[in-house]
């Protein structure tokens, strides 16, 4: 396994980071095909010994019941010092905003309520899960500076949002002291590149560090034309966001398939191996322990060299 810096941070990340989306109790969360706890603890302990450092969950996870499995496997498992951990928060609910709850203490409400579902004291990295319309940009970074002061964050990162949202946060972080964001995560892949028109160019220029989720589009880039899994069925979200370009996806998911099978390899190492010469660390869940979790044969070389994801490097 390598491993490269998160963006400016001084968190040493592998560069594949394991998506916990997938870990849960599939019985009270907006997923049904999340697997127990049982299962969650054998695939993390396979990644703690393949090499990965670098976890993602989230408060929304199936009720923090993901961030519940995590963070007891992690305790069991590894050293603290030894692992990243990411969780991520929501944007104030409806019921926060008519009570009054200012965007501050929605974030460290949620960070609290994180820390006890992890069991943990801080996060290394806190991400704001999607771009709050109806809370002003100035609290949530504040806010976000107001955990990391307190030390229950090492560092934040961003996900789902504009280039210009982030390079609009950022700048006011440092007009203002603020810690910025150092990592956005994206939906980048093989068949999803619009992160390609201005948001992998502003992370190169500024530094900011690409954690793509979706990384195998829900599993469309690791299976065969015809092959099926209960994720596959069942991935409300993911049906959504594929199936409407099924067509056009089928003819890159079947190039993928040919290339796979020229090389000798997986699928899934082929689009793992394409996305690690763009970006720092592709988000990669797993439901199951399998060896392709690693991508032993082509993480070396195929890969940026440098654990630097290369703007306007299209293929």
């Amino acid at each position: 396994m390598k491993y490269t810096n998160l963006g400016k941070s001084d968190l040493k990340v592998s560069r594949i980071c394991m998506g916990c989306m997938g870990f849960g109790n599939s019985q009270v969360g907006q997923h049904s095909w999340t697997v127990d706890e049982r299962q969650t603890r054998e695939i993390i302990k396979y990644g703690l010994e393949k090499g990965i450092n670098f976890f993602d969950t989230a408060i929304a996870y199936q009720n923090g019941t993901s961030e519940q499995f995590v963070g007891r496997a992690l305790k069991d498992f590894a050293n603290r010092k030894d692992y990243v951990i990411a969780t991520k928060f929501l944007p104030r609910s409806k019921d926060e905003i008519d009570a009054g709850i200012s965007g501050q203490q929605h974030i460290e409400n949620s960070l609290n309520k994180s820390l006890a579902n992890l069991g943990m004291d801080y996060v290394d990295l806190y991400i704001y899960h999607m771009w709050d319309y109806h809370t002003p940009m100035e609290e949530i970074m504040e806010g976000l500076n107001q955990v990391v002061k307190a030390g229950k964050a090492r560092y934040i990162g961003i996900s789902n949002c504009f280039a210009w949202q982030l390079a609009k946060a950022n700048f006011y972080a440092r007009e203002h002291g603020f810690g910025e964001f150092v990592s956005v995560q994206g939906h980048y892949n093989l068949i999803a590149r619009e992160e390609e028109r201005e948001m992998a160019s502003f992370c190169y220029d500024q530094n900011i560090a690409m954690t793509p989720y979706s990384a195998l589009a829900g599993g469309r880039l690791s299976k065969h034309p015809g092959q099926i899994s209960k994720r596959l069925k069942e991935d409300a979200y993911a049906h959504l966001k594929y199936d409407g370009t099924a067509e056009v996806d089928n003819k890159i998911i079947e190039r993928v398939a040919e290339v796979a099978e020229k090389k000798g390899v997986s699928m899934t190492e082929i689009s793992l191996a394409w996305l690690l010469t763009k970006v720092t660390a592709p988000v990669v869940g797993a439901t199951k322990k399998l060896e392709e979790l690693y991508v032993p044969h082509l993480l070396v070389g195929v890969m940026a060299q440098n654990g630097k994801q290369k703007a306007g490097n299209v293929v």
